[in-house]
């Protein structure tokens, strides 16, 4: 048997297990093409908030399954919402965007 200190580098320090719980939960919610250009329409608002109803017509999607698909990047923590009178605005969470970023890199 050969002496792992010999013979390679040893295996850098990665991810816990609720840091890859966490950022598998936001990638699943990204495995989806709406969702994912869902958050690009937002990300391509330059850090401003996005109402739903702006997000009807570039997506093609009906409002109901726009709030289905919104909802699952929220609960991904990939977005916050606020309610205001009978539409919801979103924003990216900047922090969470970076922790997937950096998972990558």
């Amino acid at each position: 048997m050969l002496d792992p200190a010999v013979c390679c580098a040893p295996v850098r320090i990665g991810l816990d297990e609720i840091q890859a719980t966490l950022l598998a939960s936001s990638f699943a919610a990204l495995a989806d093409p709406i969702r994912l250009r869902l958050l690009s329409y937002i990300a391509a608002a330059g850090g401003d908030e996005v109402c739903a109803c702006n997000l009807l017509e570039p997506s093609g999607r009906s409002q109901p399954t726009v709030s289905h698909h919104m909802k699952i990047l929220f609960e991904a923590g990939l977005v916050t919402r606020e309610k205001r009178g009978s539409w919801v605005w979103y924003r990216l969470v900047p922090e969470r965007l970076e922790a997937l970023r950096s998972a990558l890199g």
